[in-house]
């Protein structure tokens, strides 16, 4: 029995040799929308063409105008009776809409900043644009990954669950503003601002996620 045992041992401990670094160096793949924490609700906003949105925000500003006792040029009181006209043609519940608007916002803003707790501290692999924050010694040791070129600069930042911020120890070589990349280290879930440096100032970016970069490569299909 003992005998057997002995020749069993080196033979397990080979095999857990095996499957540990298998199990230990496991790595998820995310795509952006793995980020975005499901959340259901009725947005009838979704449902308007962009024309059908500017003559809804036309009506609304002019409304609050008047509310507010505000004057109204003829020129624009006309506008927003031809606006209206419109969209009560396409069946559109303007005082429906515009009662619910407080709502909506609300609820988007929820949306845009719900996270997916079950990321927290696991090991992952996504690819973005690189936005860099910081450098040492010429080299990106922060930047802030973004689902698409010019976020953050040439377009409006995109949702906080969908920027994440990256921290490079060793830090990677500057290849110049959105540079497309692959990422890889743990995932942390939790909220913060950074702030990003333009030509004309400062501005605060809410983020949703940091990762701790063990690996960032150029970006390759």
């Amino acid at each position: 029995m003992k005998t057997t045992i002995a020749k069993t041992l080196p033979i397990l401990f080979l095999v857990l040799s095996l499957i540990a670094p298998a199990v230990a160096t496991q790595v998820r793949e995310l795509g952006w929308q793995d980020l975005i924490k499901k959340m259901v609700f009725e947005d009838p906003f979704e449902a308007l063409t962009p024309d059908q949105l500017s003559d809804l925000g036309l009506v609304a500003r002019v409304r609050q105008l008047q509310t507010m006792g505000r004057q109204v040029g003829e020129e624009t009181v006309k506008e927003v009776q031809e606006a209206t006209l419109r969209l009560e043609k396409a069946g559109i519940d303007i005082d429906g809409l515009l009662a619910r608007r407080a709502e909506i916002i609300k609820l988007r803003k929820q949306r845009a900043f719900a996270v997916v707790e079950g990321l927290n501290g696991k090991q992952v692999r996504m690819p973005g644009y690189a936005l860099p924050l910081e450098y040492s010694d010429k080299k990106i040791t922060e930047f802030l990954l973004v689902p698409w070129v010019g976020a953050c600069i040439h377009t409006p930042p995109p949702p906080p669950n969908q920027i994440v911020f990256v921290k490079v120890t060793e830090g990677i070589e500057n290849r110049g503003r959105f540079t497309p990349v692959w990422v890889t280290g743990e995932m942390s879930v939790k909220a913060a601002k950074k702030n990003l440096f333009l030509v004309d100032g400062s501005s605060g970016i809410d983020v949703g996620y940091s990762l701790k970069a063990s690996q960032v490569e150029p970006y390759k299909k």
